[in-house]
């Protein structure tokens, strides 16, 4: 059976890193709704064609609904990103794997009114660290639009290894879309993330 250490909470200086809340639904909409601008041109869509019956994408209450079932079964940690205590954007790891993979990728938004002053790398490098540590995974990759400059540079303070290019591989802003994709295996990095990413941050 794998391990499922959850519900986590993780919580570095102004940065905490909790499960995703229905409560939340008001804050995230507002954010949403301001940062539409800042967020549509990386946000999931689906395409016009081949979907299932009835297909749309979820609300947030469906979609919290959907995440807890699926943290519940080992197969997502789904969290709220938090600075200073306030809903600030999301760190989603998912499509997590056992048996002999042992792999999973990570998804992330932040409000652009705190974007740029390196919150998004140390949350990620939290939820890294977290994989690695307390669910022994082997593989974590993020994958991201080569025009997505911001996302980006989230990669490059941590200094993941760009491992190739995936073509039309998700549907985003309402085209079939390229991603490069970025990992990190377990025991690359044996201090862990968030000590490489402070390592990087000095040399600077």
């Amino acid at each position: 059976m794998s391990p499922r250490p959850w519900p986590a909470t993780l919580t570095q200086a102004e940065i905490t890193l909790r499960p995703l809340r229905q409560t939340d639904a008001r804050r995230w909409r507002e954010i949403r709704r301001r940062n539409a601008p800042w967020l549509q041109p990386w946000e999931a869509t689906l395409p016009p064609s081949g979907t299932a019956d009835g297909e749309v994408l979820p609300t947030f209450g469906m979609m919290v609904r959907r995440m807890r079932r699926e943290a519940r079964e080992g197969r997502t940690l789904p969290w709220a990103l938090c600075v200073d205590g306030a809903l600030a954007g999301q760190v989603t790891v998912g499509g997590i794997a056992w048996g002999s993979l042992r792999s999973a990728y990570i998804g992330y938004w932040i409000d652009e009114a705190v974007a740029g002053r390196g919150i998004m790398p140390r949350a990620v490098a939290m939820a890294m660290d977290h994989c690695f540590d307390a669910l022994r995974l082997h593989r974590i990759e993020i994958n991201i639009r080569p025009e997505n400059e911001a996302s980006l540079r989230v990669v490059e303070k941590l200094g993941l290894r760009r491992e190739g290019e995936r073509t039309a591989y998700l549907h985003i802003d309402g085209d079939w879309r390229d991603h490069v994709t970025f990992v990190a295996l377990a025991g690359e990095f044996p201090d862990g993330m968030r000590a490489r990413l402070a390592a990087r941050t000095t040399r600077r």
